[in-house]
């Protein structure tokens, strides 16, 4: 087939499961990052590969979506999780009794759910709280944030992607109603030059409504950043859930040696100007500890926040009732060829918003190409740097 070139903008995991996809799709494929790879939002989450439990009653779809896309990840990236599963602890009665809504949601969306006594709860993770009245266990996981992405950039490196860090876009060109280059910077140089292209991709995340606007095209995205806590100590060796509906502080994600508390929610307009409000921090303190009562008097480790890319309306407040899902937008539709937007899901999800937008970008392009990021191996992380 004609080789047709792909231009990404972003380079955070979503971006690099793109590149993948797209290379081997027979693409040209040239992803640009302005600073270093999962520096952005990527790199600062939790590091949780999703069962989708958290999601199963209100947002069914990015549960299904989480649930499909675990499955598949643990198939082609061996070796870079650890299969602890996860756990979610009642510690109410009406925690206890909402576990049946829960359990009958998760295996609607096709979730293993398995309901688990407090004896049961206790002799699997000793450290959380002892009035736990009863649990459920799902296929939750762990991953490292940074080496799981650099996986799908090693395998399109390796398959012929160029990936171009500290270059970053600052505007577009069009030739009519169409875009045909990018105008980047270089950060190293701090030099301008164009890179001209057939099709490009806004893997931007929270930025992409800021991408949007320089080519003029609306993307509905809300930047909604929440607050991490790391403290010292493996607390506990399953992942650790809150059972209600999702909220604030409601999970502890084991990392090596350190434990890691999220989240908060808010929205912001900037996810350049995230903030780490202290009232925050001291909340995952609170409610980490509800959890695993160790979180405490744990040594502290590190607070962080990132932003996650939530698509909905303006006018949403703390971003919790947002979908976690994603969507691949064709500006085409707003009269703008050439320039599609992927945004919104999870890491989790990366490989499926992936394949999503390679078959719009193929539709475009007027091509039929299987996907086979479905079953093809990623290569270790370490050969991004071979």
């Amino acid at each position: 087939m004609a080789s047709f070139h792909a231009v990404i903008i972003g380079g955070g995991g979503t971006g690099a499961a793109v590149a993948h996809d797209l290379t081997l799709r027979g693409y040209k494929v040239t992803l640009l990052e302005r600073g270093e790879v999962t520096s952005g939002t990527t790199g600062r989450h939790h590091g949780l590969l999703h069962s989708g439990a958290r999601y199963a009653v209100k947002d069914k779809e990015s549960a299904v979506e989480c649930i499909e896309e675990n499955m598949i990840l643990r198939r082609i990236a061996p070796g870079s999780f650890e299969l602890n599963d996860g756990l979610f602890i009642a510690l109410t009665e009406e925690e206890a009794a909402y576990s049946h809504e829960f359990i009958e949601a998760c295996h609607e969306c096709g979730i293993p759910a398995r309901r688990l006594t407090q004896q049961e709860v206790l002799a699997r993770e000793p450290n959380v709280n002892p009035d736990v009245i009863m649990g459920v266990q799902v296929p939750d996981a762990t991953m490292d944030a940074m080496r799981m992405p650099l996986r799908f950039f090693a395998t399109a490196k390796h398959g012929g992607a160029t990936i171009k860090t500290y270059t970053e876009v600052v505007d577009f060109v069009k030739r009519g109603n169409a875009v045909s280059a990018v105008r980047v910077r270089d950060h190293t140089t701090n030099k301008e030059y164009e890179i001209g292209g057939d099709i490009f991709i806004s893997a931007t995340g929270a930025w992409s409504g800021r991408i949007g606007d320089m080519v003029g095209v609306d993307v509905p995205i809300r930047p909604s950043p929440g607050v991490m806590l790391a403290v010292r100590g493996r607390l506990c060796n399953m992942v650790i859930n809150r059972l209600h509906a999702s909220g604030d502080g409601d999970i502890i994600v084991p990392q090596r040696a350190l434990s890691v508390i999220g989240t908060s929610s808010w929205v912001v307009e900037n996810p350049d100007k995230l903030g780490l409000p202290q009232d925050h921090i001291d909340m995952m303190v609170k409610y980490g500890s509800e959890l695993v009562p160790a979180v405490r008097t744990a040594p502290f480790r590190a607070a962080w926040s990132a932003a996650r890319p939530l698509i909905g309306p303006r006018g949403a407040d703390t971003g919790r009732e947002l979908s976690r899902t994603f969507k691949c937008f064709d500006h085409a539709d707003e009269g703008v060829e050439g320039f599609v937007t992927i945004t919104g899901g999870k890491a989790t999800t990366l490989r499926g918003m992936a394949e999503a937008t390679a078959n719009v970008v193929c539709r475009k392009m007027g091509l039929d190409v299987t996907c086979h990021t479905r079953e093809s191996v990623l290569l270790p992380h370490t050969a991004y740097y071979a």
